[in-house]
């Protein structure tokens, strides 16, 4: 099952010009550090703890957290951002990109509304949940994965690609998501 997982991916990115540059030792590098972040009791209790907080979050609310990060982004005064970049978990996600040998450009922890939960940089926004990363996986539910197309990402500056994948909780139930931005380098 996983040569063929990663049979398909290679064939997803072939038609990519950049296709020389993403290999499947990079894929399967990329989809072990999902799958491992995603299984982190760390992780997992800390977005169980942020989707208890954001149950009763509105669409419009949501709205408004992302428009409030997307003004404090690049800003000295950013409470909100800081209130994500200055936990324990966002530290031990900065030194797994740390020790990467650069291969790791960006994680993100996302919740159930698909807003960050914790990150190895800043996010140029808050709210992930109308994008790919985030409804490929945690929509479509447990073990899923999502691979974005080779591009430079505005968050990073970096040329990469993104690979996410579902977290779910012990009893197997969608909880959130995991995105890891990797350097398209020979591996």
């Amino acid at each position: 099952m996983k040569r063929i997982r990663l049979a398909l991916l290679a064939l997803c990115i072939s038609s990519s010009s950049a296709a020389d540059n993403v290999t499947a030792e990079l894929l399967a590098f990329a989809l072990t550090q999902a799958a491992n972040i995603a299984s982190r009791a760390d992780v997992i209790e800390q977005v169980q703890r942020q989707n208890k907080v954001h149950a009763t979050l509105s669409q419009e609310q949501i709205a408004v957290l992302d428009k409030d990060w997307r003004q404090q982004f690049g800003n000295a005064k950013a409470p909100l951002i800081n209130s994500l970049m200055d936990t324990p978990l966002s530290d031990s996600l900065r030194q797994l990109q740390l020790h990467s040998n650069e291969l790791i450009t960006e994680i993100i922890i996302m919740d159930n509304r698909g807003l960050n939960v914790a990150q190895s940089s800043v996010t140029s926004d808050y709210w992930q949940g109308d994008e790919a990363k985030w409804q490929q996986t945690f929509m479509v539910g447990p073990g899923a994965e999502h691979v974005g197309a080779l591009g430079r990402d505005d968050s990073t500056g970096s040329i990469q690609i993104q690979v996410s994948r579902t977290i779910s909780d012990s009893h197997g139930q969608p909880i959130g998501a995991v995105t890891v931005g990797v350097a398209p380098v020979q591996f």
